[in-house]
């Protein structure tokens, strides 16, 4: 069922892109010269679209093998996996986590009493023990989602040190510390998204709307950023990439504020009433860097009595369901899909290669999808 949604996803992204290549329209001309160009140019769209489906399809069937072949060169029967997520209470987390064993469990075959998964709490400590603890019990394979990435320095050495390759996943450590993996042959990798490319989607979000986002025409985008962790690296280039879309388009932007939300709905919901009660209809757009707390301000700028869409954009990442449903009724102007299923599959994957002694890149990252209302649904029925 779910490689099936990995799959769709791929066909989406490359739908996408596809829809990026859309054609202008014509002058109304009948000849049937016109119509003649026309039947071409529309059977060599087919055709293409019909290629980049085959190079999708082929690219997915390929990474299946090397997963299988992987699995080929390893018992995996007697392996075990230790796994610690940052805290269980991230809506987004708790998606990634679930789509992690089970995939391990049910795709690539590990026993499901090896697959350990450990709650961090959001404390950095409580983490660090249940790494040594992993490590003392020699676990074969660690994937570790941070709570504070700047401690894969040291997390990676206690890790070199037991002989255990480490698959960081969703918190990228920084580039000095991948660097450092690959200059000294250490058996650590990151999966992820380039949160770049999630950040630049929702300036995009905004500046496909009728007003780009300058609701009140005075020539400028006055937002408020919720951000989550400030240290999160997901963090800093969703806030940064997300008001530089709109800036590299030529508009002019003002900040209201800016303050973190820490990944909470419910801070969420506290810092956009605040800044509701004290900007008041300055407010344009609500950049929030993930769904959660999207999800919060949305209730904030409900009881406001604002109205999304109309004089007020909200914009977030995750497409979590509740809300790529909001998207859909018109209560949230986008979200970005942050693929859980690929990078989950992608961790599982390369954790077996690193267990079958295989060399693999530093950094493996998946592709971010656009979520709007053009495609919100095709999403939604992915997810679900």
């Amino acid at each position: 069922m779910r490689m099936t949604k990995k799959a769709a996803a791929v066909a989406l992204a490359s739908m996408m892109a596809l829809s990026l290549a859309g054609c202008s329209s014509s002058t109304e001309e009948t000849t049937a010269a016109a119509e003649t160009t026309a039947a071409e140019t529309e059977a060599e769209t087919t055709e293409a679209a019909a290629e980049e489906e085959t190079t999708a399809a082929e690219a997915a069937e390929e990474a299946a093998e090397t997963a299988a072949a992987a699995v080929g060169d390893v018992d995996l029967s007697d392996k075990k996996v230790g796994i610690s997520i940052y805290q269980f209470n991230d809506n987004f987390m708790t998606l990634y986590r679930e789509e992690l064993v089970r995939y391990l469990t049910e795709d690539l075959g590990f026993a499901a009493e090896n697959v350990v998964v450990q709650d961090g709490k959001g404390d950095q400590a409580e983490q660090t023990n249940q790494i040594q603890n992993f490590i003392t019990q020699q676990y074969d394979v660690l994937i570790l989602n941070l709570v504070q990435a700047s401690s894969a320095p040291d997390v990676t050495d206690m890790c070199h040190a037991a002989g255990i390759p480490v698959v960081y996943i969703n918190r990228e450590p920084d580039v000095a510390e991948e660097e450092r993996w690959a200059a000294e042959g250490i058996a650590a990798t990151y999966v992820g998204c380039d949160a770049r490319q999630s950040g630049t989607y929702q300036g995009e979000e905004i500046l496909e709307t009728a007003t780009k986002g300058d609701i009140n025409g005075d020539g400028v985008v006055s937002y408020i950023m919720i951000q989550g962790d400030p240290e999160n690296v997901d963090a800093q280039y969703r806030t940064e990439f997300s008001v530089k879309a709109l800036t590299d388009a030529g508009m002019e932007v003002e900040e209201l504020l800016i303050q973190r939300g820490d990944w909470d709905q419910a801070k969420a919901q506290q810092i956009a009433q605040d800044a509701l009660t004290q900007f008041g209809d300055q407010i344009e757009v609500v950049f929030c860097n993930n769904d959660a707390m999207a999800l919060g301000a949305l209730q904030a700028i409900e009881a406001a009595g604002r109205t999304v869409n109309e004089d007020i954009y909200l914009v977030g990442v995750d497409a979590l369901t509740e809300a790529v449903q909001n998207v859909i009724d018109g209560k949230q102007t986008g979200t970005v899909f942050n693929d859980h299923f690929s990078q989950a599959q992608s961790a599982g994957d390369i954790a077996v290669q690193m267990l079958a002694g295989e060399a693999v890149d530093t950094v493996n990252m998946v592709d971010y999808i656009k979520v709007t209302q053009d495609n919100a649904q095709e999403i939604l029925d992915m997810l679900n």
